[in-house]
């Protein structure tokens, strides 16, 4: 990861909630300052009279926000406030063409990676999957590690590249595609549906929260037994964590899950990559083109062939 970050002066955030709301105002205020102090404009789309239910507003007013998040020429990026549910209900009112062809940065990740592949599957459109406002910027012990892969993958001019130590059981490879993944149950939601993409010998990134290991090998299966892992060059998994074990398990963790995997799949397993529901991730321009290099020692990620601030803004 780059030492320093360049930030440019004046760039626009729209903050959208295309899913939950938040349960905290005063930590989003805390968010929205720590982004102007950066030197961002922000535009918030977010009202929070206009919850409902368990949602940041009706179906309508959500997918509205993105609309006019897309249409704002002062935005060149669109943050999600915060993940929970609620993509999947209104895909169907997005005009994703419309979209992709803003132009503009989209950035969130958990349930927002709908949106990011049913973009990816409409119009090969690049989104990226990295920081949401609520808790990525708001945290009180803000995480450095997440602000700099951030902002450093966003400013590059060129190939963006991540190092990382390797972690036992890993593989020796060095292969090339299209990365793409994010949430494992937002991936899995959308098989079967045209919010799917098609990727051949792509490189899959994967990571979930509060999912046991078997339910997270039940998932790999259906992507298995779907045709999809078959058509990848290596699978990229993030973190699992947060998840409980119990006597019943009678030793059957992660780890085992993943040893069982690794004996039944043809496709490289990979893990040792920050990124998922934790304070420190990277972000991953999700449509890019990558290679991936891997050893006993260390994991490599090369990013390119993205749009960045300097495109856009």
């Amino acid at each position: 990861m780059q030492a320093t970050i360049s930030i440019p002066a004046g760039i626009g955030v729209a903050i959208v909630a295309p899913s939950g709301y938040t349960a905290d105002e005063t930590a989003l205020a805390r968010g929205i300052a720590r982004l102007e102090r950066l030197g961002c404009v922000v535009h918030n789309y977010y009202d929070p009279e206009r919850k409902f239910q368990r949602f940041a507003a009706t179906d309508r007013e959500r997918a509205a926000q993105l609309h006019a998040a897309a249409d704002n020429p002062d935005v060149q990026i669109v943050l999600a406030m915060r993940g929970g549910y609620g993509m999947s209900r209104i895909l169907d009112m997005l005009d994703l063409t419309a979209l992709a062809a803003s132009g503009k940065l989209f950035i969130g990740h958990s349930d927002f990676t709908a949106l990011q592949l049913a973009m990816l599957a409409a119009s090969d459109a690049c989104t990226f999957a990295g920081p949401m406002v609520c808790d990525d910027f708001t945290r009180v012990s803000f995480s450095e590690f997440t602000h700099a892969s951030f902002w450093n993958c966003v400013t590059a001019n060129s190939a963006y590249r991540i190092s990382a130590a390797s972690t036992p059981g890993n593989p020796d490879i060095d292969v090339a595609g299209v990365l793409w993944g994010g949430n494992l149950s937002m991936v899995v939601a959308l098989i079967g549906t045209v919010y799917f993409p098609r990727i051949n010998g792509g490189i899959l990134f994967l990571e979930d929260v509060n999912e046991h290991p078997y339910r997270v090998e039940r998932m790999l299966l259906q992507l298995e037994q779907a045709g999809v892992l078959a058509r990848q060059s290596a699978i990229v998994l993030g973190d699992f964590s947060n998840y409980k074990l119990n006597e019943y398990d009678n030793g059957y963790d992660f780890e085992t899950m993943l040893a069982y995997l690794r004996s039944r799949l043809s496709v490289p397993i990979v893990t040792g990559l920050p990124f998922g529901h934790i304070r420190d991730k990277l972000t991953l321009p999700v449509g890019c083109r990558a290679i991936l290099r891997c050893d006993s020692r260390t994991l490599e990620l090369i990013l390119k062939d993205y749009p960045t601030l300097h495109a856009v803004g």
